[in-house]
């Protein structure tokens, strides 16, 4: 009786010398750092994207918008800040009985648009049915996430909104520390501020902003954030049932 052999796998082409430069690069990079190149391939963000997970590089976000690249590297206050905005959405969709699929900062790929970008969080809201249990989603067929979140505690050099816009995520949250701005997709393809979320109408977004500053308190921890946080949500009239 014979068998087949399976040939092994080529290996990966080792990254080009550009690439291992901006990676080496990132080795001596404060948190907020950020670096704006231009004139560059897709091919080349895809690979630096590949090179950057290889290197154990967790904490770069890399956003590409057909040749322009922003690298940036984020620190503490970013991610205590990105993690009391994913609790308060997170918690509030949980004690109000809605749904949700969190997608956190996955990296959203167009290779026809030759665009990419990796949100701070996202969720699946009103589309949570659509992608439950999903291991990998399609961008070209799957449903886009209802809400995106962006931490700005530094200034950003690369305009993310046509991005999203061209993904067409409907809702982007931004928040910079003392300010959340709810930005929704407008029809011809611009994002404008609104005091109503379309992912979660009920929400009461002036109460929000106060409740954000509670990652701020050096007397409360995540734990007693969390607490109130539940009994935040809790205390409020029940959303209306939707169609």
């Amino acid at each position: 009786m014979s068998t087949a052999t399976v040939p092994p796998a080529a290996p990966a082409p080792a990254p080009s010398r550009r690439t291992q430069a901006l990676i080496a690069l990132l080795d001596y990079a404060e948190p907020g750092f950020r670096l704006s190149l231009g004139g560059v391939r897709y091919a080349d963000y895809v690979e630096l994207l590949h090179a950057r997970t290889a290197a154990g590089r967790a904490g770069v976000k890399i956003a590409f918008d057909r040749g322009e690249m922003e690298i940036m590297v984020v620190g503490a206050t970013h991610e205590r800040l990105k993690k009391i905005v994913a609790l308060l959405i997170e918690t509030w969709i949980t004690e109000t009985g809605g749904g949700y699929v969190p997608s956190g900062g996955m990296t959203h790929l167009r290779a026809d648009m030759e665009q990419g970008f990796e949100p701070d969080e996202c969720y699946y809201i009103q589309n949570w049915a659509k992608v439950a249990g999903t291991r990998g989603i399609d961008f070209t067929k799957d449903p886009p996430p209802d809400l995106a979140v962006e931490i700005e505690v530094s200034r950003t050099v690369l305009n993310r909104l046509p991005i999203y816009s061209a993904f067409k995520i409907p809702e982007v949250w931004r928040y910079n520390g003392s300010r959340l701005a709810v930005l929704l997709l407008q029809p011809d393809g611009s994002y404008r501020e609104s005091s109503v979320s379309r992912a979660m109408p009920a929400l009461p977004l002036g109460e929000v902003t106060g409740l954000l500053a509670l990652a701020d308190d050096v007397s409360l921890d995540f734990a007693a954030i969390t607490r109130r946080l539940r009994a935040w949500a809790r205390a409020l009239p029940a959303p209306a049932p939707t169609n």
